[in-house]
């Protein structure tokens, strides 16, 4: 009965509970639906106030819009108008000149219509014109033939042999003038030639002024007396033996007194010997150890001293890359004379006077210097090798790879050989300038009149020749012919033939000038 009881009362509850759920929802419901319908209610008017504002905000748009377009309209239209005349003013510019461009073309138009009938007229007078030349022409053919016809009969002569007449006489008479211009013409370059060659002699001369003028050989020794003079001999000649053999050169002892001469072929040699006797003289110590002793310490100091002059001499000239062997050979010449002139000084001068010459000339001065120094090298062992000096400078230089220039310039400028560069030439009138100059060179008096005397025979012995003379220490020769046996042509030739036979026969400084002299008086007295 409880359980029953109990089951009355939660169905009960449950029933209660269910219908206020109900109840909760409808009221709920109800709630709700009044809720949404007032939002509705709101949110339309919202609308509405929104599409009203709407409304007024797009016809404000609307009429901007309207305002900007007419005003972009307009603006549009202005920059269209604006380019319309732009435009147009283009185009008025363009005709404008388009109508005078085809005023232009019709004035030419015009002128090279008149060109053209100018033209076909000078065309029709040209082919008159020719016509008429074509029939001169014609007549003066038949007038030629009848000529030349007429001509071979009057002549005797075919037309082949007249033409050879002709041309035979043409010919002589362009040789004679083609003869007379190369006469004009030679005669003007020697005179040009011969004004130029003075001039750079001159400046060459002028330039360079050696420092002295002649030099000489010491080959004797001055004793201070005759017991030394005995000593040097020593017992039964020991000494002098053993001195001369020490020193390969010949003791003359004579009864000159104070001196003794040293004679050898070798200039070193006797340089060497004459300087050992000096300091043996003055040593006093005189026996055959000594002597080999001292001469064997000159020896070495003399090598010594050749080589510092070699350097010395190649310095002076600014002439460098020399073999050491070049460089001895130079100092050798320092006891090296011809005539008397010291031989390396000589070269010295010479290098110079190229070097002056050949800057005048436009030439290069280094090479004429070396050209100049070397050129008497060969003078150094002439002593010890057969040949000229000329040709054994050129064998000794060649070994040491020297340009041909210089090879050319030594062997050459003597004559020997041709010259096959400007600057043999200028070593030779070098040469003829250091030696030919007053004081650089001396001869004795005997072997001076024999070269006189020897000139003088050679032109007398010409035929034709009545006199001759040696003048100006032997630098020129004037010789006197017979008029009535000689002519100027002949006088010529004699004049070459004894320039020649002194070339071939006589050894002589410089050059000689050989001057014929013909003159024919014709004297009559009027009484």
């Amino acid at each position: 009965m409880q359980a029953t009881l109990l089951l009355g009362v939660d169905t009960g509850a449950w029933l209660g509970a269910v219908i206020g759920t109900m109840v909760g929802g409808a009221v709920l419901l109800a709630i709700v639906f009044i809720v949404n319908r007032s939002r509705r209610a709101a949110v339309q008017r919202a609308a509405e106030v929104v599409l009203e504002e709407a409304r007024r905000n797009g016809d404000a748009v609307v009429r901007n819009a309207e305002v900007e377009a007419k005003a972009k309209y307009i603006e549009r239209l202005e920059q269209f108008n604006q380019e319309t005349a732009e435009t147009r003013a283009q185009s008025k510019e363009v005709e404008k000149r388009l109508d005078k461009r085809e005023d232009n073309l019709e004035r030419k138009l015009d002128t090279l219509n008149v060109k053209e009938r100018n033209i076909e007229q000078a065309e029709t007078k040209l082919a008159d014109r020719s016509t008429v030349l074509d029939t001169k022409e014609q007549e003066v053919d038949d007038t030629l033939t009848y000529q030349r016809d007429k001509l071979t009969k009057i002549s005797g002569m075919s037309t082949d042999e007249a033409k050879q007449l002709l041309l035979s006489n043409l010919e002589q008479e362009v040789e004679h003038e083609a003869a007379t211009v190369v006469d004009r013409i030679l005669t003007e370059a020697k005179d040009t030639a011969d004004t130029k060659a003075r001039d750079v002699i001159l400046t060459a001369i002028q330039r360079y002024a050696a420092e002295h003028t002649c030099d000489n050989t010491v080959s004797t020794v001055d004793i201070p007396s005759d017991d030394m003079k005995g000593r040097v001999i020593g017992r039964e000649g020991r000494n002098i033996r053993a001195f001369e053999k020490a020193t390969g050169v010949d003791v003359i002892v004579d009864d000159t007194p104070g001196v003794v001469v040293v004679s050898a072929f070798d200039p070193v040699r006797r340089e060497i010997a004459r300087r050992s006797l000096e300091r043996l003289i003055q040593d006093g110590r005189i026996h055959p150890a000594r002597i080999e002793e001292l001469v064997d310490e000159t020896r070495k100091e003399t090598e010594r001293n050749i080589i510092e002059l070699g350097k010395k001499a190649s310095l002076e000239a600014n002439v460098g890359g020399l073999h050491r062997k070049q460089i001895d050979l130079l100092g050798r010449l320092r006891y090296r004379t011809s005539y008397g002139q010291n031989v390396l000084q000589h070269s010295i001068e010479v290098a110079y006077l190229c070097q002056v010459m050949a800057d005048e000339l436009g030439l290069d001065g280094r090479l004429a210097r070396r050209c100049g120094l070397l050129h008497d090298i060969g003078k150094a062992v002439d002593h010890e090798v057969e040949g000229g000096h000329p040709q054994i400078g050129a064998d000794i230089c060649k070994r040491f790879s020297e340009r041909p220039e210089v090879l050319n310039a030594i062997a050459g400028h003597h004559g020997d050989v041709d010259p096959t560069s400007p600057f043999c030439v200028l070593v030779m009138a070098g040469d003829a300038m250091s030696a030919s100059r007053p004081g650089s060179r001396r001869e004795s008096l005997e072997r001076y009149i024999q070269r006189l005397e020897q000139m003088e025979g050679i032109a007398k012995a010409c035929g034709g020749v009545k006199q001759a003379y040696a003048i100006q220490a032997g630098r020129e020769l004037r010789v006197m012919v017979d008029c009535n046996r000689v002519g100027d042509s002949q006088a010529a030739k004699i004049a070459r033939d004894i320039a020649k036979r002194v070339e071939e026969e006589i050894t002589y400084p410089g050059e000689v000038k050989v001057t014929v002299l013909r003159e024919l008086r014709a004297v009559e007295v009027a009484r």
